[in-house]
């Protein structure tokens, strides 16, 4: 039976016929529909969600009664209260999961509330995207039945004072539909497994009496799970024992830097759907084949804001101020980047996730992620972000016919003046020198900014290579190896110190 031909329950199949209106009609909808729901909650009252519910422009007046939260701000004020068992802080009851998040810059973990109706949001959105893919050419409708290979976290879930935490990936799994299990890899057993290398053990193992048609997960862990099954077996290409793979679910990072050494695994080409599922909701999907950008979740479970990503609204370090400029749906502009601000059925208010988006097609909301507000460099004015990087590493991946799994950048002094040191993971042959200059030279090609400044203020690029298992190794010492976790394009503050620490001594 193929996934998507499955009798849905009439409670979801009535959400997914939900008539279709303008983005801007659908996110009034969903704004009243979560202030509705969370008035009577303390942040509810403080706020005045009442009047924000009366006035003849509910997405305005939000805007002005409720301030913007970072993790910090948020947590300090409202969700402590949550982990400590109080009810009805920002959203109805008591928050009985909490999915936990280190981001790729902060050192302590973050808990974002997990609610049944965030969940249940979460899951409509999977859905659609599943139908989604009906619309495709030449779809491969012998895989849709086959096997779905989940690489996430543990479902066995840490155990607080009234609650559970863990990864979103573990949470999910655990409270996975029934009409998912047949399809679900590797098997409720395997996914409580909190040690990741006994997991990916069992998927060796168990690799040949499985037929897989979906791989969903970071790519960087998808990556290592498939190279480890073809060397397990002695395979030319995963297809070899997958004959039925055809599809790969990602999302957390861009796929373009892995893109090239991934395809040397395959025998035959996949169909690549872009997911945006954050800890905090799920924001947007591909869906549409060959699409550039993902189509944001705009009727369900979040309401989103648009924070010009410029210097009025973020300081030197990626801080938002107080009181930014911030655009709703139908006030955006295509080709600007944005900082994302969300409110959700989890109690998640006006909360800025840390990425930063930019509009590929306004009129079908289409979205591409294109880095962190923290995770960009611009010492001197040269504004290199994280996806100026990653195209970078991608033209350089193909034409020199490499692959580069892992990178990261620092911004550094030198002299009088500044410098970027690149430290990239390649276990291919190749000549340092030769690897720097076709980056430095990717980079002002694609940024302009980047070009002035090199002949300026930015004197030097310098660049070292090291095996992919360094960057490995890093994570591991981090408690940060698993499927949510991604290794941090740009470093600084403390997370560089680790790693400043980590090259010289193998310690932290």
């Amino acid at each position: 039976m193929s996934l998507i031909e499955i009798n849905l329950p009439k409670s979801i199949s009535k959400a997914l016929n939900l008539p279709v209106n303008s983005p801007k009609r659908q996110q009034i909808k969903v704004l009243k529909k979560l202030l509705k729901k969370a008035k009577h909650t303390e942040f509810g009252q403080q706020y005045h969600f009442d009047e924000v519910l009366n006035s003849r422009h509910p997405g305005k007046r939000f805007q002005e009664l409720v301030p913007v939260h970072d993790y910090n701000k948020i947590y300090k004020d409202w969700w402590h209260k949550t982990l400590e068992g109080n009810t009805d802080v920002c959203w109805p009851g008591k928050i009985k999961y909490f999915a936990l998040s280190s981001g790729t810059s902060e050192a302590a973990s973050k808990y974002i509330p997990i609610t049944n109706d965030l969940m249940k949001g979460n899951r409509i959105a999977m859905i659609k995207q599943l139908i989604s893919l009906r619309t495709y050419e030449n779809l491969p409708v012998r895989s849709l039945g086959k096997g779905w290979l989940m690489l996430g976290g543990s479902t066995d879930l840490q155990k607080g004072p009234g609650y559970y935490a863990g990864d979103l990936s573990g949470i999910t799994a655990k409270k996975m539909p029934f009409w998912f299990s047949p399809f679900y890899k590797p098997g409720k057993k395997i996914a409580k497994t909190k040690d990741w290398n006994i997991k990916l053990d069992y998927i060796v193992n168990e690799a040949p009496n499985w037929d897989i048609g979906f791989v969903v997960g970071v790519p960087a862990w998808i990556q290592m799970c498939m190279e480890m099954i073809i060397e397990r077996y002695q395979l030319k290409n995963i297809h070899e024992i997958w004959p039925n793979l055809a599809f790969f679910v990602h999302g957390g990072v861009s796929f373009e830097p892995y893109k090239h050494g991934f395809e040397k695994l395959l025998g035959k080409p996949l169909i690549y759907i872009e997911t945006y599922l954050a800890s905090e909701g799920f924001i947007a999907y591909q869906s549409r084949q060959d699409a550039v950008g993902m189509r944001l979740v705009t009727n369900e479970h979040i309401f989103l804001e648009f924070v010009p990503f410029e210097d009025k609204n973020f300081d030197a370090d990626g801080n938002i101020t107080a009181k930014p400029e911030a655009l709703m749906i139908h006030e955006v502009e295509e080709g600007k980047d944005y900082a994302l601000l969300i409110s959700t059925s989890a109690g998640t208010w006006r909360y800025l996730i840390g990425d930063t988006i930019r509009f590929t097609d306004k009129e079908k909301h289409e979205i591409v992620i294109t880095g962190r507000t923290k995770h960009f460099l611009s010492l001197v004015g040269e504004h290199l972000s994280v996806d100026n990087m990653n195209k970078a590493i991608q033209v350089v991946s193909e034409d020199m016919n490499i692959s580069i799994p892992e990178y990261t950048v620092v911004g550094e002094p030198h002299g009088n003046f500044f410098a970027h040191h690149w430290y990239v993971a390649c276990d291919d042959r190749v000549n340092t020198e030769e690897l720097r200059v076709a980056i430095d030279n990717a980079l002002k090609e694609i940024n302009d900014d980047y070009a002035v400044e090199r002949g300026s203020a930015l004197k030097d690029v310098f660049l070292d290579i090291m095996p992919e298992s360094t960057f490995m190794e890093f994570m591991k010492l981090k408690g940060k190896i698993g499927a949510q976790h991604k290794f941090p394009r740009v470093l600084k503050g403390k997370m560089l110190a680790d790693w400043q620490q980590f090259l010289t001594t193998g310690k932290l």
